[in-house]
């Protein structure tokens, strides 16, 4: 009994880790990304914000620091609440 608990807490050690790797690969995606988009932005704090939700959903985003979102329709496409576009 002790056998299989020790081997399903290494498979789950295991799982975790690579879980962890996969969301840490896309934040640092989605961080350089939208530092490259925002270089430009008057107001970076509010551009890397916003960026990174809408990477976040989308897993894209567009190239360039300004358009270009035909690239992405799903960041094209995600709006506020007073429908204008959510993402820079």
């Amino acid at each position: 009994m002790k056998l299989v608990f020790a081997n399903v807490l290494l498979v789950c050690l295991v799982l975790s880790t690579s879980l962890l790797e996969v969301s840490m690969a896309g934040s640092a995606f989605c961080d350089s990304k939208c530092a490259q988009r925002c270089s430009k932005a008057g107001f970076q704090d509010r551009c890397l914000r916003f960026c990174g939700i809408c990477c976040e959903k989308c897993k894209c985003v567009p190239s360039g620091t300004y358009g270009n979102k035909d690239e992405c329709p799903c960041y094209r496409d995600l709006k506020n609440s007073k429908g204008r576009s959510k993402c820079p």
